[in-house]
Parts: structure tokens; C-alpha cells; sequence
């Protein structure tokens, strides 16, 4: 018999056809299992999370652990860039459906919600890392998709008040590092709750701090204290809202049109900052190609070609030294991208976009904005 906790209704009998224990990492057919086994069993369709398999003549049910709630969401869309289709083997809105949807049946804190579009779902879960780790699973398989800036989910109180939400985090870093730390996430809204020396010469510095200022800060982190910080956090329920925060205080190298990078548009370029391309890659117009040190955004022509003249110049034959480029991770690609770009995830490749790609368009929504 399988009944619910949540769903009193929800009673039908069934037949387990095998019962398997586990025996290291191979399953081993047994006839009975008792208390504390931890088994697989065949013959049940439809079975969620939640569910309790019990004798017909004392159907219980158990109560179900109460699970985290998430605390931010993301859109997952389909990928409707200029490169679209060419990398991904499940490309279509039904394909993101089903595997998403299909997530629920093993993953308790996720919530995956339809929006107006059809080709667009918000995904919600504990965290940067969960959904990141949904992201390259789903990469790995096959999916080609696109995915928008992480964003905390609000809660109004009786009073209609704005609430946000709130993590402890705990830091041991180096006692050299500690200003810096605190610098950065005071300017992220944290709250510094105690600070007390550690063993090994490290300080203990324990924050409040809104779960947004959290959003691309471990990238940030890690530079801070040169590899030795360690930072944990965990949920302490939602707060008044904080105040607005700027994610990001540097500005995006735009391409300028569609085709392949040309070593010599690259070595132009690149005194307008760091790269994340380099020669001989395919690029679209309104995709984000590099990173520019100042706030605002900056278009490049990445594809320009050196005209052939008739007279040579004496530095005309050196050859054109390029930095290399920044290659970017997954977990760096999110943090790095801002509220109106979009991350385009494929089986070979991620690239950065902006959410609008005609430049036109793109500065009459800023105008607007």
C-alpha cells in the first residue's frame, strides 16, 4: 500500500516485483528487509518523495522531514541566440520541460514553476551551488539552454513589508586578510556578529548577511585571501529587506558584429580589457567577448581585418602578441554576469550575452531603464 502524509487522498495498493540491498556498489536481490535497510525496489510507478510504503492492513503514514526552502531562482530558457542548435543534442522547450519536471522526483528542494512564456521556467533552489550543479549535469547530457543572473526570493510580511532571505556566514581566514574581508562584504550589506581568533594564526569572523550579497562573492573570496579563507553558511531565515546592491562594478566587451575573431580585431581590443575569446572563435553581435575594467559597457569590432595598403611600414611583419584569454568556469560565468545578460549553456561551450543583442535596441531599454 502506498499512502501521503500531505495527500490523504492518495491511497492504492501495489505489488513490489523485487527488492534489492545494496552490497558496496551492486544491488543484491533479497526476499525481506528490515528496520534501518536502505533498498531499491521494482514494480512502482509514479513513487515521489514523501511517499510511504506500508502493509495494507496498517496503512500509516510517515510525516515528512521538513526541507530547506529555496531561497533563490534562476530562468532557464531556450536558447534563441545566432548559434543556437548547432552544439546541443536537446535543444526544444520540450525537452527542458521534461528534464526539469523530471528533476522533482529526486531533488526535494527544487521547485520548478511554467512562466507566461513557453520557452522560459523559473527554477528555484537552496543556493548558487545547487543550481549550478543541476546546470552542468544537464550540460553533460546533452542540453543546450540558456540561464538568467541568480535572483533571491522576496517575502511580504503581514505589514507588507519587504523581506529578504538572511545567511549566517562563517569565515576562517588568515589573521592579514581579515580587513579585506570585511571591507567587501560590509559592502555587500553583511553585518559583522563576531570576530575571535582560530588556531594556526586564523580569525574567526562571523556575518548576517543577505543572501544576494553572497551572489558572486566566493570568486571574490578566494582572490581576497590568495586561496586560504574557508567559508561556510547556512539559511537563518528571512529579514527586512536591506537596501538596493550593485552586483557588479565592472563594465562588458561587447562584439561589434557576427563571424570569426581575427588576431589582429583581438590585439586592437584588448587594451580595453580582459578577453574571454581568442582568435579563430565564433562570436555574434551583442555577445559578450571580455571584461572591461571601468563600469560602462564598451562594443568591439573583434572581427576587423588589417587593410593591405601599397607602402610597408617598418613594424608591418612583427608579429602580433595577444594576452591570453581568460577561460571561465561555470560557477565564474554566473557570478560574472549582470541582470540584463544571459548565460548560454552548451555540451562545448558557455558564452556570455547580453539579454538584448541588437545595439539599438539594447540602449533604448537602457534609456528607459
Amino acid at each position: 500500500m502506498i499512502v501521503n502524509h500531505h495527500d490523504p487522498d492518495k491511497m492504492r495498493r501495489v505489488k513490489i516485483g523485487k527488492l534489492y540491498q545494496f552490497d558496496g556498489l551492486k544491488r543484491v536481490e533479497v526476499q525481506e528487509a528490515t528496520i534501518g535497510d536502505i533498498v531499491a525496489v521494482s514494480g512502482i510507478a509514479d513513487l515521489h518523495i514523501g511517499d510511504t510504503i506500508c502493509s495494507p492492513e496498517n496503512p500509516e503514514s510517515i510525516p515528512f522531514q521538513k526541507i530547506s526552502e529555496p531561497t533563490i531562482a534562476m530562468n532557464f530558457m531556450v536558447n534563441d541566440s545566432p548559434l543556437a542548435g548547432q552544439e546541443g543534442k536537446f535543444v526544444t522547450s520540450r525537452h527542458l520541460r521534461e528534464r526539469l519536471f523530471r528533476e522533482l522526483n529526486t531533488d526535494v528542494s527544487l521547485r520548478v514553476e511554467e512562466t507566461e512564456s513557453p520557452d522560459c521556467f523559473k527554477v528555484s533552489g537552496r543556493g548558487e551551488l545547487h543550481l549550478s550543479v543541476l546546470i552542468e549535469n544537464m550540460r553533460r547530457e546533452g542540453f543546450e539552454f540558456a540561464v538568467s543572473k541568480a535572483e533571491v526570493l522576496y517575502k511580504y510580511n503581514e505589514r507588507n513589508q519587504k523581506l529578504e532571505p538572511m545567511e549566517l556566514a562563517y569565515i576562517d581566514v588568515p589573521e592579514e586578510f581579515t580587513g579585506a574581508v570585511i571591507q567587501k562584504l560590509t559592502s555587500r550589506k553583511g553585518e559583522l556578529q563576531g570576530m575571535s581568533p582560530a588556531n594556526g594564526g586564523y580569525t574567526r569572523l562571523e556575518f548576517s548577511i543577505p543572501a544576494r550579497g553572497l551572489i558572486g562573492y566566493r570568486g571574490e573570496f578566494m582572490t581576497d585571501t590568495k586561496g586560504n579563507g574557508i567559508i561556510n553558511t547556512i539559511f537563518d531565515g528571512y529579514g527586512p529587506f536591506k537596501g538596493e546592491l550593485s552586483y557588479r562594478k565592472t563594465g562588458s566587451l561587447i562584439a561589434y558584429e557576427s563571424g570569426e575573431t581575427i588576431t589582429y580585431g583581438l590585439f586592437n581590443a584588448q587594451e580595453r580589457g580582459i578577453l574571454f575569446v581568442g582568435p579563430g572563435e565564433k562570436v555574434y553581435s551583442g555577445m559578450v567577448i571580455g571584461q572591461n575594467p571601468k563600469t560602462e559597457d564598451i562594443e568591439v569590432n573583434v572581427c576587423k581585418t588589417k587593410k593591405l595598403t601599397n607602402t610597408r611600414s617598418s613594424s608591418a611583419d612583427e608579429a602580433l602578441k595577444l594576452v591570453p584569454k581568460k577561460i571561465m568556469s561555470l560557477e565564474q560565468c554566473l557570478e560574472f554576469i549582470d541582470t540584463d545578460e544571459l548565460l548560454e549553456v552548451t555540451p562545448e561551450n558557455l558564452r556570455i550575452r547580453k539579454k538584448i543583442l541588437d545595439p539599438t535596441m539594447r540602449k533604448r531599454a537602457s534609456f528607459k531603464k
